[in-house]
């Protein structure tokens, strides 16, 4: 048994995140000129694949206008009735249209794009999101 684990402390005052990852999908900085990048994580594995491993944290800071964006493996992983996956390329691109939105914008964004992708096809995993926009 395992599971993946993002574990992050936000400081508002400075934007500041510490974070470490145990084998999560890693989240996305959108930008405030509409870029998005992948956060960079550390190689740690997922929590209880292996005993006694060691997590390493990493720092980042979310500047004014950036949202972080998180997300489960249901959405990327999410599949049509051809059995395509959505995809990190198709998130990215549906992220970039999220420019200057607020956080339940992305997330209604995000998911209607998955839902448009998906169609008819039954989901198969959970398909949950969460946003934090630093003004």
């Amino acid at each position: 048994m395992f599971v993946t684990v993002f574990y992050g402390i936000y400081t508002i005052s400075s934007g500041e995140i510490t974070y470490c990852n145990g084998g999560h999908n890693p989240p996305y900085i959108l930008k405030s000129d509409g870029s998005v990048e992948m956060l960079p994580m550390p190689q740690d594995s997922l929590v209880g694949a292996i005993e006694g491993l060691e997590f390493h944290d990493m720092q980042m800071k979310l500047e004014p206008g950036e949202t972080l964006v998180m997300f489960t493996d249901g959405v990327n992983e999410a599949t049509n009735i051809d059995f395509k996956m959505f995809g990190d390329d198709r998130l990215e691109a549906s992220l970039k249209k999220c420019a200057g939105l607020d956080c339940q914008q992305i997330i209604t964004t995000v998911r209607a794009d998955v839902a448009e992708f998906v169609g008819e096809a039954e989901q198969s995993d959970d398909i949950t999101l969460f946003a934090l926009k630093r003004k």
